[in-house]
């Protein structure tokens, strides 16, 4: 890579003309910018995503040096004969915005593929002018500060040919399918395919989630961590345990690892490049560990030192992991949607050999679309991604056909000829939100690498040792993405005209009682304590506000149900309950206090309960935001 370097009072550049066919959508003005260094910056051959962190780390140390933080980075083939193809230098141009944006530093980049006109002013002191030069040995020497797998460049890199399968098994090359009735899988297909996972706006559960006080960036932290409010940690630890108590009920063995890891240890080595994701790393004395991305390791070290045979498999084990960490590009961090650190329900299972594995695979498949129900994702809210080998496809096309028809409707595949990553096998349920950006929930895979990798073995009906498959599977995904998902649904839902909610097992004020006057506050903390002695989120309110800014409020925070309380409830014992779901006079239901807590613990059946933690008077509880 090659960077002319210029300290500048200003640069004034005007896209003129396209000069290449991945010439970016630009709108063709004049753009200008102030007190910055531009780098005029030239992608050769051989370069990687380890050239663009080493050049932005250098970076990095002259804008300290001349009290900077902006800087343009300005495409620039004139600086080299030896040019990367226009795709990849447009894939590293991109990485080193984002990653100069992880380091806190203000970046532009002007647009790739057009020929521009341009004016600048250097400014005129002895480091103003500089010509850099990042070779792959420089790149050896200087290092950076997070390790990137070979799977993470292989994905970047992978060349995939993509399908839609129909529940009758006809398998249609995706330029060829007719969207008309799929228009939600047509954007998660566009999605895929162009793999921009970059945010350029802000997702509206973002809003929502501050509005109802679920939770907020920590700017204290890492980019992608969070802050959860009480309402939100209640919603986080009601989907943890009930997807937990589902994975128990399935019959896996729930365990606890370590969330960090020796970056040397052979084994772990190994599998960290063979998974695409990057890593934070921590050091400890004389080592360099790194964060968990998912509980593979701590279970498989377990999974090696156990005695295990052909009669205990499948053989399931699951973590719930807090937490687990991934460095995501900051470009791609988008509120609950991708995020840097986050709770992941994992659960992997040991099978004999193929036919088991897939027999157990749909076994999970059907527990994760359980799953998802009960959270308050209903099939219609998310499609089915399915990706594999050709060689896998070519041996178990039934088996694929199996799971789209389970599914009911036409799914996404991506075939790979030949495999770059530890599995032979993939789905992933995948909800797509009000940006038309995709999320993964839900998922399984079938490893046919980490058994070997990891020494873990069985012995069979001989007596002779075995290495299994491995069976990956989360079956909500990560419990924020859910909750993104809940808000994304509710937004969409508002859009149409109707009334957003959460289900009403995650609502956490289920139930609000509203006095009428002053006078009916006594008779108002009464039925709000005999819903909460029968494990109903309940409270009351107090504040000196008028009646209907109180029932405006409780309306605002989505609360399920309101109880007015006056004179006439008091004397005839029949309430007036305002109820989310219904409309017009339908609305207000007359019941009495223990139909209502029957509607409301029939409605909750099977999930897991637990009590808010804020007071029940409106008026104790302190405002967490707005």
């Amino acid at each position: 890579m090659k960077i002319l370097q210029l300290h500048s009072s200003f640069i004034e550049y005007r896209p003129i003309e396209k000069e290449s066919s991945l010439a970016e959508e630009i709108e063709q003005r004049t753009y200008r910018l102030e007190d910055l260094v531009v780098l005029f910056t030239c992608v050769e051959s051989g370069d990687s995503l380890e050239t663009a962190y080493v050049a932005i780390n250098e970076v990095k140390e002259f804008l300290s040096q001349v009290k900077s933080n902006r800087i343009l980075i300005y495409p620039y083939a004139h600086l080299s004969a030896n040019l990367a193809n226009p795709s990849e230098a447009l894939r590293i141009l991109n990485e080193m915005k984002a990653y100069a944006e992880s380091l806190g530093i203000e970046a532009y980049r002007a647009p790739f593929g057009w020929c521009k006109a341009f004016s600048i002013s250097v400014k005129g002191h002895p480091l103003a002018e500089q010509f850099r030069s990042i070779s792959p040995e420089k790149e050896k020497a200087v290092g950076t500060r997070e390790v990137v797998s070979r799977a993470l460049e292989a994905e970047e890199k992978i060349k995939s040919s993509w399908f839609i399968i129909k529940p009758d098994g006809n398998m249609v090359p995706v330029e060829e399918f007719d969207f008309k009735g799929y228009e939600n899988l047509r954007k998660f297909a566009n999605y895929e395919i162009s793999k921009s996972r970059a945010a350029q706006q802000t997702p509206p559960h973002v809003t929502l989630m501050r509005k109802l006080e679920i939770a907020d960036y920590e700017d204290a932290s890492d980019p992608g961590n969070f802050r959860w409010y009480p309402k939100g940690n209640l919603i986080k630890s009601l989907i943890e345990d009930f997807v937990t108590d589902k994975v128990i009920e399935y019959g896996a063995l729930k365990v606890e690892t370590p969330i960090m890891y020796d970056l040397e240890h052979p084994a772990l080595a190994n599998y960290l490049h063979r998974f695409p994701a990057r890593q934070y790393i921590v050091k400890s004395e004389d080592k360099d560990l790194f964060l968990r991305f998912s509980a593979c390791f701590g279970q498989f070290l377990m999974l090696h030192d156990a005695q295990i045979s052909y009669k205990h498999l499948p053989l399931k084990i699951y973590e719930l992991t807090h937490y687990s960490f991934r460095r995501e590009k900051s470009g791609e961090l988008a509120g609950l949607r991708r995020l840097r650190a986050f709770t992941m329900p994992d659960c992997h299972a040991l099978c004999a050999n193929t036919e088991q594995a897939k027999e157990e695979l749909i076994k999970r498949f059907k527990l994760s679309m359980e799953t998802l129900e009960g959270i308050g994702l209903k099939r219609d809210d998310y499609e089915l991604a399915v990706r594999f080998t050709s060689d896998f496809l070519s041996e178990n096309r039934d088996f694929i056909i199996s799971l789209v028809s389970l599914f009911g409707k036409p799914v996404l595949a991506e075939m790979w000829d030949e495999r770059f990553f530890y599995f032979v096998f993939k789905w992933e349920f995948n909800f797509v939100d009000n940006l038309d950006k995709a999320s993964a929930l839900s998922t399984d895979q079938i490893d046919v690498e980490n058994a070997e990798r990891y020494g873990i073995t069985y012995v069979d009906e001989s007596g002779e040792k075995r290495a299994p498959l491995i069976l990956h599977c989360s079956p909500s995904g990560a419990i924020e993405r859910d909750i993104y998902a809940l808000l994304e649904k509710a937004y969409k839902i508002q859009k149409m005209g109707e009334v957003p909610m959460l289900p009403l097992w995650l609502s956490p004020t289920q139930v609000r009682v509203i006095p009428v006057s002053e006078s009916f506050f006594k008779e108002a903390e009464e039925i709000a304590n005999e819903l909460i002695g029968q494990n109903v989120r309940a409270d009351w309110d107090d504040r000196p506000l008028t009646m209907q800014k109180k029932i405006r409020e409780a309306e605002m925070e989505w609360v399920p149900y309101i109880i007015v309380v006056g004179q006439k409830e008091v004397e005839t014992k029949i309430l007036a309950v305002r109820d989310r779901r219904l409309k017009g006079e339908r609305k207000i239901r007359r019941m009495k206090l223990e139909e209502l807590i029957g509607e409301i613990k029939e409605e909750v059946r099977g999930k897991p309960f637990k009590p808010l933690t804020l007071p029940a008077a409106l008026s104790k509880r302190p405002r967490f935001y707005g």
